[in-house]
């Protein structure tokens, strides 16, 4: 298992020294100047110029790369452990795809060039269109949008603009959202301008159809869901759900990010969905987390592509080319083309594995998680609500552990860590009381499944011979167990550093830190 180192590393203004350097500090205008007789900055607006360099550190190159390599080893990443991250989908970025990306021919192009120049990323672009298209089921994509958020927001305008075209859009208000959909979900819808009404969940953790058929009807604009839910169900009622929203007038929205589960295996608009986004970043092996990067490209039905954001991609069977001939496009989501590098990422991947390939994709994922839930069931006391059969995650319940001995989830998680495993998602969805949601994507091998099982059943005896050690998790780690709530309000959390040279605080102690 990994561990994360702990290093007492100051920053590079700490370390900075008067006339120290490991750069060459040459100004390329300096060389251009030689090159083409002239100097270049010449053509910038003096206001727009500096006096000087910028007050940079001054340190030398090794400890710059000290710097950031003792860092890297006080993080975790994909790259040195699992990611149980239910509903994240975080699993390993293919460096073969990277490679690919960070092609300086792909690197170096600019948005604004003539599409005569850019023509190789316009046909990639344009065949990843139709990739996604076939894989989802939908007439055309959408690339722009940059993050899973931004489809969602992109297919309530859509939304938004259909109703608008049959004259409805007044009357039609209400966006219907399980109530154990991602949180996103009624952010976007709200965003848009809807009400949301939520639906609840039966028995077996499904939407509750009688509950649906009593709240569609003329308001409603449509449902936004995923199939696979969150619990990681699938909706065996799918065709009764997507007709009881169209019978009311409505549109069905198909949230991607469980996609993983059933990639190459069933297509959402085989469901009945009129609009469907996906998570490159999840399913197609993207690198992801932190705020970005993302990409969460939308697809519709035939006779929404009028109000798909422009440009799109075009083929006049000759040269591709900048489509704005969209006649009731929403506009732009994003600027220029999307998350280029992402979506580079994304068509390698599926190039490298290929329709079977994508199929074995959503198989080992099930099958890999249902490892994972089984061997804890056996062997400890979570609690999993609703049915047994899951797909790509699942959702344990800790409640029982709590009650009895005061061990919470997120203690459970916290001391994961030490363990150098990431802790699984905690108090998600909320519908779970103490929940622990675990996603085991298909490129973990046995033995990471295995450690990952053996935390599970290693906590829950802590929980009964030691609570105190986790509720006070962790203990290995970089940086110890913070003050959540306060890390993260705005009145105490410090973004930067303040120079105590300069009457500022001193530093490390800064409120958040």
């Amino acid at each position: 298992m990994f561990h994360q180192a702990k290093w007492e590393e100051p920053l590079l203004l700490e370390r900075s020294a008067a006339g120290k350097k490991g750069h060459n500090t040459t100004r390329p205008s300096d060389i251009e100047r030689k090159v083409i007789g002239r100097d270049p900055w010449n053509d910038v607006p003096k206001a727009l110029l500096r006096n000087g360099l910028p007050p940079l550190p001054e340190v030398s190159e090794p400890e710059v790369v000290r710097h950031y390599t003792r860092l890297s080893q006080e993080n975790f990443a994909v790259d040195l452990g699992i990611y149980p991250l239910g509903s994240c989908t975080m699993k390993y970025n293919p460096k073969v795809s990277e490679a690919i990306a960070q092609n300086p021919k792909l690197e170096k192009i600019h948005p604004e060039q003539d599409e005569s120049t850019v023509q190789g990323i316009l046909s990639l672009l344009h065949r990843l269109d139709e990739f996604l298209a076939e894989i989802t089921g939908m007439s055309r994509m959408s690339l722009q949008p940059v993050a899973g958020a931004a489809g969602e927001y992109l297919g309530a305008l859509i939304m938004r603009a259909y109703h608008k075209s049959k004259g409805e859009l007044e009357e039609r208000r209400e966006m219907i959202i399980p109530d154990s959909a991602h949180g996103t979900n009624p952010a976007s819808a709200a965003m848009a301008g809807f009400n949301v009404v939520v639906v609840p969940s039966n028995s077996e953790g499904t939407v509750d159809l009688e509950a649906l058929r009593k709240v569609a009807g003329p308001r409603t604009a449509g449902l936004m869901i995923t199939n696979p839910n969150t619990l990681g169900i699938f909706e065996k009622n799918v065709l009764q759900i997507a007709d009881t929203v169209h019978d009311a007038g409505g549109l069905l929205y198909y949230d991607g990010a469980n996609f993983n589960a059933i990639l190459g295996k069933v297509r959402p608009g085989d469901m009945g969905f009129d609009i469907v986004h996906l998570n490159l970043h999840k399913t197609f092996a993207t690198p992801h987390g932190g705020g970005g990067p993302g990409a969460g490209p939308v697809g519709v039905r035939k006779d929404l592509e009028q109000f798909l954001p422009v440009p799109l991609v075009g083929f006049d069977g000759k040269k591709y080319f900048f489509d704005y001939d969209v006649p009731h496009s929403v506009g732009k989501v994003t600027a220029f083309h999307g998350n280029i590098g992402v979506l580079v990422r994304a068509y390698a991947y599926i190039l490298s594995l290929g329709p079977d390939g994508l199929k074995a994709v959503a198989e080992t994922a099930v099958l890999n998680t249902n490892y994972v839930l089984a061997k804890i069931l056996e062997r400890t006391k979570f609690e999993l609500p609703f049915s047994r059969r899951r797909k790509h995650e699942f959702v344990l319940s800790a409640k029982k552990i709590s009650e009895q001995t005061g061990v919470r989830a997120l203690d459970i998680g916290k001391r994961m860590l030490d363990w150098g495993l990431h802790s699984p998602t905690v108090y998600f969805p909320q519908i779970v009381e103490e929940a622990m949601m675990v996603e085991a994507p298909e490129t973990e091998s046995l033995r990471d499944l295995d450690e990952l099982v053996e935390a599970f059943i290693r906590a829950g005896k802590e929980t009964e011979s030691d609570p105190d050690r986790l509720r006070s998790a962790p203990h290995n780690t970089s940086v110890g167990r913070i003050n959540e709530v306060k890390a993260s309000h705005p009145k105490t959390l410090t973004l930067k550093w303040n120079n105590p040279n300069a009457g500022g605080k001193t530093p490390g102690k800064n409120p958040g830190d």
